[in-house]
């Protein structure tokens, strides 16, 4: 490998006789004053003191006096101060949390680069005042508001500013500008030790004159590192800045040279590779990992895998292959990313959402469904959360309401603390959560989960800070401030991963690898979006006042993050680029303009190869899924057989055997859920339950018009006891359930307007509702009880022919109750209405032996059409030949169902 660019500065010092054992490195990074101090202790060759490293923020802070303060402090404090500004009427914290943050960052860019506040906030209030959007010459009390907030900027930064430094305190921006303030005056504690400037980049106006300061009093000296590659092409973006530099500063100007380097055109192998969707890049590095464990050992100690979408470190943990024994990970996983994160934030959204009707039953099973939930609940010892879930869903339960969880035993006050009876403060919401930490530490102790624990004790850190703030501020009672608090503070910490960062493979973000080489290294994500970052612009000035100002604009953030990429490739024997092809909204663009650069560099042609990468796909023709009718299953169906086959059943024979098999014989029903939008088995119950409780009294009666007018004012108290039957959890009052309850209440009043009309021209009389059937039959070939079973909705006389009326509250059609093919009804599930209303009058002529009748279908959609009934070709009754033809084919159906010889086959529609 080439020499690396720390190893270049060490030697340098050697060569102009400056012992590097006494100098002072500042250093973007505190990461790379490790690797510097080893490389100079190499060079040494024997024990020496440690030389002295610093970030550049260190060595700035030191100058300032000041103090760096936290950043929740500083919005308390800048809210405290816009509270007190002359503003006709303040936002609360919770707004405020939203733009506040933007302010804190455009004031430590403002300071950063040393603009005075008072000429560009008194602009930008300027232009507010040109661009607000009311024409009218009279502003509306919102429009003055926002101007004024804009009008007291000025006021709002100088006292802020001023309330820092009396404190002692401040941010990036306010420490650099106070240290520019203390070198010009001269008072700060002069540094006698040679200053080196090792490998910086993008600086802002303060960093760049407080290292000018230094070079211009002789005792120091400034490493950039950069290839003359870029440094010497006028529009290459990696070069950008320290071209500004060499072009700029007066130290070049008096016979200083600007030293750069020669690496990037050597001999290099540079993949790119194209992979589709995040997830596969991870898998893919992981196999690339593999190969190069396999070609050698000791590779990975000189790899570095560098990810430029930091949110792919967890999936990148479980990619890495066994051979790779010891990995450091320079970059912390945000604690915004862990379940811990959503348990608290699930619990918060719990306690906010409470209402007089109790917890919403969603926000109930979100929460009890998260892992620490559960642990909690073990630790309660009855396990509500199982019972609690199925509950709710088997009684539908909208919200949950106190008096049903006092079922519930907890010895450790566990359940009192989830749902607490009386109203729970911010500071009361607080001590709940330490409650719970408190509790789930004890467990993971027990279980020696360090990783647990250790996620525990920052989350343990976040509420005591939340805990401090609140007990001395006054206007945030309010749990959705707290919220707002909570999730930005979760934003800002990471948990960071302990390592030994000398040895190993490194997993790192792009600022982590700062003045660091690695003979191999992998990038991810090379994608539009994330490499480079794009048109982000999270800020209140406008793209043109940054311009004039000198404020770093996208243009220049993109171009920090171009010089890592191709200060990265530098020195690097292997190369491996790997991109997204598929990406969507949340995953960046098309493929990098990076990689564009590179594929179209005609010096780079001999080392670049391009591929994409996709997961082998191979169509294998699977074969049908069967079961085989073993004995054990055997006697299932003939257990079934007994107890009876229903239509339902048969025709679910008839659509697919093995959904016969999986619900009708295993008993596997569909998940139960809690209905917030009526289900449609639930709708036609209420449907059928109101029509037969409202019909019941007019059996063996014929029907009047008066009597059905009669049943057209029950109507809406019959479909409200059916609701409250079947939905005991929710309000039909409003919402979308009254909908529902309508277009129900429609339906059943257009049912009897049509009766009403019937009656008129025709006699009807109920024989009856919803009575159940049940007829043992021999099937030629089978010794063992047969039973068919089924639930008629209504028999009825009509004008002296017996009628089998099936209900429907889904779509019908003529097709579905017609029979041209008689083969087709035990084979075709299209016509599995009408081998029902077949089964419904073979009950019934069992029973009753008759066999001139007629069966059909009211669907309530097509409620117009009347009654759909059962026809063979033209004819619509059903007479002894009828049933005898359904006979033979509902033998041969039942008797295929109970052959041993046929497997259940899963059948393709």
């Amino acid at each position: 490998m080439h020499k690396t660019f720390l190893e270049y500065v060490v030697d340098d010092l050697s060569n102009q006789n400056v012992d590097s054992t006494k100098c002072t490195f500042v250093l973007p990074s505190k990461r790379s004053g490790t690797f510097l101090k080893k490389i100079i202790a190499k060079h040494a060759g024997k024990t020496i003191f440690s030389s002295s490293t610093q970030s550049i923020q260190e060595f700035i802070t030191e100058i300032s006096g000041l103090a760096p303060a936290a950043n929740i402090d500083l919005l308390l404090l800048l809210f405290e101060v816009y509270k007190k500004s002359p503003i006709a009427q303040h936002d609360d914290f919770g707004s405020f949390m939203k733009w506040g943050q933007t302010l804190l960052s455009d004031f430590n860019d403002i300071d950063g680069y040393l603009i005075p506040a008072n000429e560009i906030l008194n602009y930008l209030s300027a232009i507010k005042e040109i661009n607000h959007w009311s024409l009218k010459k009279d502003k509306t009390e919102l429009i003055e508001n926002y101007l004024q907030l804009w009008g007291n900027l000025e006021t709002i930064y100088n006292e802020f500013y001023g309330q820092l430094i009396s404190r002692q305190l401040g941010y990036q921006g306010l420490i650099q500008r106070e240290a520019v303030k203390k070198l010009e005056q001269k008072e700060y504690v002069e540094i006698n030790n040679p200053l080196v400037f090792v490998g910086f980049n993008a600086l802002n106006a303060a960093e760049s004159k407080i290292i000018q300061h230094f070079l211009g009093e002789g005792n120091a000296h400034v490493y950039w590192d950069i290839d003359s590659y870029f440094l010497d092409d006028p529009i290459h973006d990696a070069g950008l800045f320290i071209r500004n530099y060499k072009r700029t500063w007066p130290y070049y100007h008096h016979g200083k040279i600007l030293n750069s380097q020669n690496n990037f055109l050597q001999p290099k192998s540079i993949t790119i590779t194209g992979v589709p969707k995040n997830i596969s890049q991870t898998k893919y590095v992981g196999q690339l990992l593999e190969e190069l464990a396999e070609e050698n050992q000791n590779q990975a100690a000189n790899t570095a895998l560098v990810l430029a979408d930091e949110s792919l470190l967890n999936p990148m943990l479980n990619a890495i292959p066994q051979q790779i024994q010891e990995v450091n990970i320079t970059m912390g996983m945000p604690l915004n990313q862990t379940v811990l994160y959503s348990f608290f934030l699930n619990y918060l959204d719990l306690t906010i959402n409470k209402t007089d009707r109790g917890w919403f039953h969603k926000h109930v099973l979100e929460f009890i469904s998260n892992p620490y939930t559960i642990i909690l609940s073990e630790i309660a010892t009855n396990n509500f959360t199982s019972r609690l879930a199925k509950d709710i869903k088997e009684e539908n339960w909208l919200y949950i309401e106190e008096n049903v969880l006092s079922k519930f035993t907890d010895n450790q006050g566990i359940l009192g603390n989830i749902f607490p009876s009386n109203k729970v403060t911010a500071l009361g919401w607080i001590d709940n959560c330490l409650t719970f930490i408190d509790h789930l530490k004890t467990h993971f102790q027990n279980q020696q989960n360090a990783l647990e624990l250790e996620f525990l004790y920052r989350f343990y850190l976040i509420f005591n800070q939340l805990q401090l703030f609140l007990a001395k501020v006054d206007f945030m009672e309010d749990l959705k401030s707290v919220k707002s608090l909570y999730k930005q503070l979760a934003g800002m910490e990471n948990l960071d991963f302990i390592g030994e960062p000398l040895t190993g493979f490194q997993i790192m973000g792009m600022l982590e690898s700062r003045n660091l080489d690695f003979e191999t290294v992998i990038i991810t994500s090379v994608n539009e979006g994330i490499l480079p970052s794009g048109k982000s612009n999270n800020s209140f000035i406008p793209f043109d006042v940054k311009r004039d100002f000198g404020l770093p604009t996208y243009k220049e953030k993109d171009a920090i993050y171009v010089y890592h990429f191709y200060r990265l490739l530098q020195r690097a024997k292997n190369i491996y680029l790997i991109y997204n092809t598929e990406p969507d909204v949340l995953e960046g663009g098309e493929r990098s303009r990076l990689i564009s650069q590179l594929l179209t560099d005609e010096n780079l042609k001999p080392y670049i190869k391009h591929t994409i990468a996709a997961p082998e796909v191979s169509i294998e023709s699977q074969p049908l899924f069967q079961v085989e009718k073993t004995d054990l299953l055997l006697e299932d169906i003939k257990l079934f057989a007994a107890s009876g086959f229903s239509p339902t059943s048969l025709t679910n024979y008839i659509k697919n055997p093995i959904d016969f098999y999986t619900r009708n014989i295993l008993k596997i029903n569909d998940l139960d859920e809690v209905e917030e939008n009526i289900a449609a088995n639930t709708f036609g119950t209420i449907i059928h339950d109101s029509l037969e409780q409202l019909y019941t009294p007019l059996i063996n009666q014929v029907l009047t018009e008066d009597q059905l007018k009669g049943l057209q004012k029950q109507v809406p108290e019959v479909v409200q006891h059916h609701f409250q039957l079947n939905l005991s959890g929710v309000d039909f009052t409003k919402g979308k359930f009254l909908l529902v309850y309508n277009v129900i209440k429609k339906y059943l009043n257009n049912f009897l307007e049509d009766e009403i009309k019937q009656v008129k021209q025709h006699e009807i009389r109920i024989l009856a509702l919803e009575q159940r059937y049940e007829e043992f039959i021999s099937v030629p070939g089978l010794d063992f009880p047969i039973k068919l079973k089924g639930t008629l909705d209504r028999v009825d006389q009509f004008d002296g022919t017996v009628r089998i009326i099936d209900y429907k509250t889904g779509k019908v059609e003529a097709k579905n109750v017609k029979i041209t093919d008689w083969e087709a009804l035990t084979t075709d599930y299209d016509k599995s209405k009408a081998f029902q209303l077949l089964c419904y009058a073979y009950l019934y002529s069992k029973k009753h032996g008759k066999s001139d009748l007629q069966a059909g279908i009211i669907s309530f959609k097509n409620l117009s059409q009347g009654l759909f009934p059962f026809s063979e070709d033209k004819n619509t009754r059903i007479n002894s030949d009828t049933l005898a033809t359904f006979e033979n084919l509902l033998f041969q159906l039942i008797g295929e169902i109970c052959n041993t010889a046929i497997p259940l086959t899963e059948k393709v529609n």
